[in-house]
This record gives structure tokens, sequence and C-alpha cells, in this order.
């Protein structure tokens, strides 16, 4: 069976070349669509042909995204969380060194007098107002653990810095363990007291947006250097930039500058780099692609933001796939239909409104579709 994709921002060929031969790129968004990959490109307003039951994200964030619509028109989002993981972590590195001494003053005092023909001698006087500190012995606070978190956090490590984390996530912390084994965790209140730098490195949610403001400044040390390669809204801008004006933040390193930070004294801004490496692009667009084929060839589900996580393994047989709303009512009369087409026990699972469901049959299963709360059946 062909398949189309379509791809609305330039996907890397090394993702694109693990696609099967009767996988075909499609260069619009035409009706026989049946998967989409994407990258930044804003999809709020779009609307999807009927056919396109997958959208996978090569990156983390899903912001450009409708989650809950998609969810609701039976079309599974899948993103690629750690594939970018190493990249961000190496340029979180760089901004914490790029904070900790003043690199970017110091090449620009270097750009502006170039043409000195005594440069070498009179950079000896001028250094001095760039010079800085080493990040050897200093605490750093890593805010979520996950994929990126950890790796920052065992890189600074093993630099020699002190590592203090918050995770609340148990699952989290055991699944990222070998990494975490140098690190303390804590509370926020006790993260905020300790740290020389604070990285945070968590999902832009509600509960997450502008975390970093009024409030939490104040009871971080003086002088503090915060960095930022996760969202720019995680941080009150008004906020920062009064913690910056009366030293509390001593500079404030991001890979998400937005108008108002792109213009603030204290702030190094870098225009979003993170997963921005050959490495990293290849990585996500291998791992979105076979996310697509496996969910289209097997069912399974794995690695989506808005339906349960649920595998059955390979296909060897008829296969069916039932995305539903979250409710009891629901499940029950999937199960029930399943039941008599079943090879052996479905798996299905729930995640906040939305349910989806994967069972082996014998036949083609008939009758799912007019269920009430049954958003996509799918056959294979």
């Amino acid at each position: 069976m062909e398949r189309q994709i379509h791809c609305l921002n330039k996907i890397s060929p090394v993702g694109l070349k693990v696609l099967p031969n009767n996988y075909k790129i499609s260069d619009s968004l035409q009706e026989n669509v049946d998967a989409i990959l994407v990258r930044s490109a804003a999809m709020h307003e779009m609307e999807l042909p009927k056919s396109v039951l997958a959208v996978a994200r090569a990156g983390a964030g899903v912001n450009n995204i409708p989650l809950d619509r998609f969810a609701e028109e039976g079309v599974v989002v899948f993103n690629t969380p750690g594939a970018n993981a190493n990249g961000v972590k190496e340029l979180v590195i760089a901004m914490m060194l790029l904070a900790a001494r003043d690199i970017r003053g110091s090449m620009e005092w270097v750009k502006e007098n170039k043409n000195d023909p005594e440069i070498n001698k009179t950079m000896e006087k001028a250094k001095s107002a760039f010079a800085g500190t080493e990040i050897l012995g200093k605490t750093l606070g890593v805010i979520g653990c996950g994929a990126i978190g950890s790796l920052v956090a065992d890189a600074a490590s093993k630099l020699g810095m002190k590592v203090i984390a918050v995770e609340p996530s148990e699952a989290v912390i055991k699944k990222n363990a070998e990494l975490l084994k140098e690190v303390e965790l804590v509370n926020y209140d006790e993260l905020y007291k300790r740290s020389d730098y604070i990285t945070v490195h968590v999902p832009l949610l509600d509960a997450t947006r502008g975390m970093l403001n009024k409030e939490a400044f104040a009871k971080m040390k003086d002088g503090v250097i915060i960095i930022n390669a996760a969202r720019d809204a995680l941080v009150n801008d008004d906020d920062l930039k009064e913690a910056l004006k009366n030293g509390k933040v001593r500079r404030y390193v991001t890979d998400f500058p937005n108008a108002k930070t792109a213009n603030m004294d204290g702030v190094v801004a870098i225009s979003h780099l993170g997963a921005s490496t050959e490495e990293s692009e290849d990585n996500c667009a291998a791992m979105a692609a076979n996310q697509v084929v496996n969910y289209l060839e097997n069912g399974n589900i794995v690695n989506s933001v808005n339906y349960p996580n649920i595998c059955l393994g390979p296909r060897t047989g008829n296969r069916v796939v039932v995305l539903f709303e979250n409710n009891e009512d629901t499940l029950a009369s999937v199960l029930k239909t399943v039941k008599v087409f079943t090879k052996g026990d479905p798996v299905y699972g729930s995640k906040g409104a939305n349910s989806a469901l994967i069972a082996d049959v014998s036949t083609k299963v008939e009758g799912l579709e007019k269920l009430k709360g049954v958003r996509r059946v799918i056959n294979l």
C-alpha cells in the first residue's frame, strides 16, 4: 500500500531515507496524505485533509500544533524527545561560559579595535573590563531533569560544578538515574537559595508559564545567572528587567529572545540554536519518520503528546486501532465490539481526555465508527 507524507518544513534527508520504498513525499497537503512531518511551521489555523492520520514534530516542543483539536479529529501527534538533547546540552554549557566571562564583549572590543597597529599591547590594558569568573566549584541549579536537563546536570558535574536539581517526577528520576548520580535533588526554595547558575528545562504549560518571576527572583542569590534554552515565556519579562536592573540577576542568557529581552541590558541572546546542529536535525527527522511508520504500519503509538503511548509490537496479521473519548461507557462499548474479533488481549490507555486501543483481530472490525465517542478507526 502506497503512503503519502507531506513535509511542512524542510526535513533532513537522513530522516526521509528511513521511510520505506512505498512511502512517497507529497508536494502539497492533498486529500490522500497519510501523515505530516513538521518542525516549526504554525499549524493552529490549518485544516487537515480527513486522510491525515498522524503529525510528527521533528523536535520536542509542540506549541505550534493544536494538540486538542487534532486529538478530537483522530489525528495522533508525535514528538521526538531526546533526539536533540545533546545539541541543546552543549549549547547550555556554552551559554554558562558566555555568562561567566564576558567573551562577547571581548570579541566586540577586538572587532572595534582591529585597525589598531598596537592592538596586541592595548588589549592588555583593556581586557580587565571583560574579566569574569570560573564555573569550577560553582553551584548549578537544574529545573527539570528530563532528556536535556539530566545531560546538562551530568556535564556540569563533570566540569567540577556542584549540581542541585528540582524534578517532581519519580519516573523521570529513575529513568535518568545514571546521569543524576552526582546530583542533589532539592525543592524550589532550596534551589533558588543556593544556586549561582540556574538553568530551566521544562515544557511551557499553564503551570510553568512565567514561573521565573518576581517572587522566584526574590528567593535567589544576588548576582545569579539564569540560562533559558527552553521557552521564553517561562520567564516573566517585566520582572526579569527589574531583577537585572537591581543586580539580583547578573546575566540572563537565552536561546529564545523576544522583542523585550533582546533589548535588555545584561541579556546575552542567541538566535534559537539549541537543536540547530546537523546531528540533532538528522536524529529528530529519523525518529519522527520511524514513529510515523510504526503507527501507520503497526498501529503502535510511541512518543505521542496527545494520545497514550501503547504498543503491540510488529503486526503479523490484521490489526485495528481505535481512537476515542476517555470515558468508561465508550471504552466498554469499544471493548465489547472488538472482543468478537480479537486474537489476543487488546492494549489500551488514556491520556487526559483521549483514549486509544490496539488489538490483533481475525478480520476487519465493523461497527466501531458508529459508537458514541469514537473518533477514528484504522483497520490494518
